[in-house]
């Protein structure tokens, strides 16, 4: 496991600007993400009934505070969990990461390509094919037509998905989506993988086979962050696990005392 010490980060915006703008390799000296003081707010939902009330009475506020000041440095090669309860903050930062939600206060890095699996087909058209919606994902991330099809049998026998890959996506299951998206993605083998409760889906075999393909792809020096209720896959795979508690950071370290800090949250 890498070492972990504060930094000073003012030196490296170029470094990250060049690495995320050319997709290039990330030196094993260098984190391959970094937040810094992240804090981001969302306007609240209001029915008919709060926004008549709101006319006669003062609101406390109308936005709620999604992430409240959260920092955090993950280095090259690292597998990081993210628990909490729900409505904690735990997909609100993957997307942060991802470039989905620029942050209202503080800063993010991220160095290199990054592919975000979040719910199920996400991104994906539910009318194209299992294999254009391959093509078109992998284009997404800068890969051109015939380096994706070098890779379509790859993904092909990975996802177990046979001839459906040749149906349109809206008759797929649940599973099969879920192991679409992670053999496109492991195929193109970003240098940031950010998974968003995808593993949890499907049945023993394959997920057992989707952590195994994770290991893997750590080993290829890929960086992956995962959002999971499955403390056992936490347990198995991460080298740290980051406990969120209302949009703040409460806890980051060894797997089994995030988990032990995570239920004493609940008590």
């Amino acid at each position: 496991k890498p070492d972990h010490h504060p930094c000073v980060l003012s030196s490296w915006d170029d470094y990250f600007l060049k690495v995320r703008t050319t997709g290039g390799e990330v030196p094993m000296t260098q984190p391959s993400i970094v937040l810094r003081d992240i804090g981001l707010k969302f306007p609240k939902q209001r029915g008919l009934i709060r926004l008549l009330l709101g006319l006669f009475k003062k609101q406390k506020s109308n936005e709620f505070v999604a992430l409240d000041g959260v920092s955090l440095e993950i280095q090259k090669g690292e597998v990081v969990g993210i628990i909490g309860r729900n409505g904690s903050g735990k997909s609100t930062l993957l997307r942060v990461i991802a470039g989905i939600y620029p942050p209202d206060d503080g800063e993010v890095f991220a160095a290199g390509d990054i592919s975000l699996l979040a719910g199920l087909g996400t991104g994906f058209s539910q009318h194209q094919t299992g294999r254009e919606n391959a093509l078109l994902y992998g284009s997404i991330l800068g890969h051109n037509e015939r380096e994706m099809n070098d890779k379509i049998d790859e993904i092909i026998e990975f996802s177990e998905l046979g001839a459906f890959i040749d149906e349109p996506l809206r008759t797929y299951s649940a599973g099969m989506k879920a192991r679409l998206g992670l053999a496109v993605a492991s195929a193109i083998n970003p240098n940031i993988l950010l998974i968003d409760e995808v593993l949890g889906v499907g049945d023993p075999n394959f997920r057992e086979k989707s952590k195994k393909k994770i290991l893997d792809m750590v080993k290829g020096a890929s960086t992956v962050v995962i959002v999971s209720h499955s403390f056992g896959l936490m347990t198995d795979i991460c080298d740290r696990v980051v406990l969120i508690d209302r949009g703040k950071i409460e806890f980051v370290g060894e797997p089994q005392d995030a988990i032990k800090q995570y239920y004493e949250l609940q008590e």
